[in-house]
């Protein structure tokens, strides 16, 4: 198979995402490590490296999500996880709080949530044409939101295209 032809098979896989909206999410509460599975498996055909019960300590410990009651998640803390999980590879957990803390203030997490899962798969669906999206946005919200799938999005783009067009050094053999 050609890059070019690789690559077009992983625009299609892209294209073929389909995210979770807040009320897709699961409605009762889950343990760790169901928490891990859900996630990982929603976010797998992004080939996002896989989150981790550590790194969901490391959220809550960081005030990044909320602590677990009986050490059971509800659908809040799986929403802060998934976001938290699309976000990371670009911005810091702080950085990412502090826009989720944004947005929310001014709508419904619900809402955020959905807001940007709608954006984030319409951008996948459409990932030649995203670019032009932030630039139509007047209220600096919903910028923020354009620009942050734009992030992510860019970073699984370049990811894979650097992975498809990057030839295998050569090993070295010790003498």
């Amino acid at each position: 198979m050609s890059e070019k032809e690789r690559y077009q098979a992983w625009e299609a896989k892209i294209k073929a995402v389909e995210l979770p909206l807040w009320n897709e999410l699961p409605k009762f509460e889950l343990y760790m490590d169901q928490v891990t599975a859900l996630v990982n498996g929603l976010l797998g055909p992004l080939e996002i490296d896989p989150i981790t019960p550590a790194m969901i300590n490391n959220y809550v410990k960081k005030k990044a999500i909320m602590a677990p009651v009986k050490k059971k998640y509800q659908t809040m803390q799986i929403a802060d996880i998934i976001l938290i999980s699309l976000l990371k590879p670009t911005f810091s957990l702080e950085t990412i709080r502090r826009g989720m803390d944004q947005v929310t203030a001014k709508i419904y997490p619900q809402q955020a949530y959905d807001n940007f899962m709608k954006r984030l798969t319409f951008s996948l669906k459409n990932i030649n044409q995203r670019n032009t999206q932030a630039l139509a946005e007047t209220n600096l919200n919903d910028k923020l939101l354009q620009v942050a799938v734009n992030t992510i999005i860019d970073r699984l783009e370049s990811q894979k295209l650097l992975e498809i067009i990057t030839k295998p050094l050569p090993k070295v053999h010790d003498k």
